[in-house]
């Protein structure tokens, strides 16, 4: 059975930058502390979103323990772990646990797209580094590494492997992985438009991205789909989805970023390779987020 904690919204926040791409750690942890005053369950820094490739090693780790402390254990705290080898992997792993996180979003290793064999054994050697509980983040589509149900059944002995974070683009594989793993793990979906239709299906948590824009609807939302109020959560899904399509693209990022500063959260910088977005692609994407801000349902009063 997974660990009760392992449920609710976990939005994936941005690493906040200053214009000379450096990590803006005040920024970061006000943008925190707004998702934490919406009613989420837990934060995830340094995933895909939060740009972790592109940030140095010790930049990473500073980034991890001023969030620890700006959080100060009132909501979970994990880290992604995207790093190319097994062993830096583990390392960081480690390292994190001293620094205070409470568990650790895992995803294969980058640039290497190994076979089962392999993928099951860098998550397994990556457990054995610490103890802490780990999600598993399968997102082939953008990493070249399917788990497949069949290979989480196989891995459901390591007890540290508590949660998936489900984001195929396959909105089946909600109910295959039931079918195959039963509750032996939390399930989450990482896919922002697939949120209601996973939400029917059977999930236990959404690590939220576009919605970290938008965190008192993302909550909202959230919170309808928990209370079965089906009706209410159609109709807000079908104001939150253009804005929930920035997830799922290759300038992700980018997109998200620009709708956190139009949103007044803040800022688009990023770090190179990426670059802030121009010209009509910038219009475009602009136009959604405008659109979604004027259009803003009303919500009832939080208690």
């Amino acid at each position: 059975m997974s660990q009760p904690f392992w449920s609710g919204v976990f939005p994936a926040i941005t690493t906040q930058l200053t214009k000379g791409e450096l990590p803006d750690l005040e920024a970061t942890a006000r943008h925190a502390e707004v998702l934490i005053r919406s009613g989420v369950s837990g934060l995830v820094f340094l995933g895909s979103l939060g740009e972790n490739q592109p940030l140095l090693p010790a930049e990473k780790r500073r980034v991890i323990e001023a969030m620890v402390k700006a959080v100060n254990g009132r909501v979970k705290v994990l880290s992604g772990v995207a790093e190319s080898s097994t062993a830096e992997a583990a390392r960081y792993t480690r390292d994190v646990e001293k620094l205070g996180v409470d568990g650790v979003m895992l995803m294969p290793a980058m640039l290497y797209k190994g076979d089962p064999r392999e993928t099951m054994a860098h998550f397994r050697t990556v457990a054995r580094a610490s103890g802490l509980p780990i999600m598993i983040y399968n997102n082939p589509v953008s990493y070249g590494n399917d788990l497949t149900p069949e290979m989480f059944a196989r891995l459901a002995d390591e007890k540290k492997f508590v949660a998936l974070k489900e984001s195929s683009g396959d909105v089946r594989r909600i109910t295959d992985l039931h079918n195959t793993v039963g509750d032996r793990y939390a399930l989450f979906t990482g896919v922002d438009n697939l949120a209601l239709e996973a939400s029917v299906l059977g999930i236990d948590g959404w690590v939220a991205g576009s919605g970290i824009a938008f965190p008192a609807e993302n909550q909202y939302f959230w919170e309808l789909t928990r209370r079965g109020e089906w009706d209410r959560a159609r109709e807000i899904y079908r104001w939150f989805t253009p804005l929930l399509h920035l997830d799922v693209s290759p300038k992700f990022v980018q997109y998200i970023k620009l709708a956190v500063q139009e949103a007044g959260l803040g800022r688009e910088f990023v770090r190179a390779p990426r670059r802030p977005l121009m010209g009509a692609e910038r219009q475009r994407i602009l136009q959604v987020i405008h659109t979604g801000l004027t259009n803003r349902p009303k919500l009832p009063r939080r208690r």
